[in-house]
C-alpha cells in the first residue's frame, strides 16, 4: 500500500490521479504514527521550503519520514518533496531540511545564464539519467518531464545524483540514495515517462 503524506502544501490530487490511471491505490496519510503501516510513501510538495518543513515538523511528520526511511522501505519526493530532503533551503531565509540527502536548495543564479531566462522555470525540459536505479528502469537515458520551480538542489555527495537538467546551466533533477529517490519534475504531469517512474515506484 502507498502512502501519500498530506500535509497541506502538496499537489496531491494530481498524483492519486496518475496511480489510478497504473491501477494502484494510494492513500492519504497526515498522522506520522500512520506511516509505519505502509510500504511506500510518497512526499509531493508546491510552495516554499520554510513554511512547509515547518507543517511536517508540526504534525511530528519529520521524525516519522526519517523512521520510515530507516526501515529500508522505498521512499519518494517529488518537486518541494524532493528539496525537503536536504540538509537546508536559501528560500526565504536558511531553512533546515531532513538532512536525507547531503547538500543545499538554492535559487537560480541568473548571473550563470549565457542568456535571459525566465524564473521559475516553467515547462518541459530533458533529465539525463547519470546512473541506472530501479526507478529509472526501462527509461532512456534522456527523457522530457515537467518543471515548475525557481530554486534547485545542489547535492554534496556526486553519488547521490540520478539526474541532471540544464536551465541556463546544469543543475540536479533527480536523486537517488539506497532507498530515497527525488525527482524536481513533476511525474504525475510528465504523460507515459513519469507514468513509467510512478509504476517502477509502485514495484520496488
Amino acid at each position: 500500500m502507498i502512502a501519500i503524506i498530506d500535509y497541506g502544501a502538496g499537489n496531491i490530487q494530481s498524483v492519486i490521479n496518475a496511480f489510478e490511471i497504473l491501477g494502484k491505490k494510494a492513500v492519504l496519510v497526515s498522522h506520522s504514527d500512520e506511516l509505519k503501516n505502509y510500504d511506500k510513501v510518497l512526499l509531493p510538495g508546491v510552495g516554499a521550503f520554510g513554511e512547509a518543513i515547518n507543517r511536517l515538523k508540526q504534525k511530528n511528520l519529520d521524525l516519522a519520514i526519517l523512521e520510515f526511511i530507516k526501515s529500508g522501505k522505498p521512499f519518494l519526493g517529488i518537486c518541494l518533496g524532493m528539496q525537503l530532503l536536504f540538509e537546508k533551503s536559501y528560500e526565504f531565509g536558511e531553512n533546515h531540511g531532513l538532512g536525507v540527502i547531503k547538500g543545499s536548495v538554492v535559487k537560480f543564479d541568473e548571473t550563470k545564464f549565457h542568456t535571459p531566462l525566465k524564473i521559475p522555470h516553467v515547462g518541459w525540459n530533458v533529465i539525463n539519467f547519470t546512473k541506472q536505479t530501479p526507478i529509472n528502469n526501462g527509461l532512456k537515458t534522456s527523457e522530457f518531464l515537467y518543471f515548475v520551480h525557481s530554486f534547485h538542489a545542489i547535492c554534496d555527495d556526486k553519488s547521490d545524483i540520478l539526474g541532471v537538467s540544464e536551465y541556463g546551466y546544469d543543475f540536479v533533477s533527480a536523486v537517488a540514495k539506497d532507498n530515497v529517490f527525488g525527482f524536481q519534475p513533476h511525474p504525475e504531469k510528465s504523460h507515459d515517462v513519469g507514468l513509467k517512474i510512478l509504476k517502477n515506484f509502485t514495484e520496488l
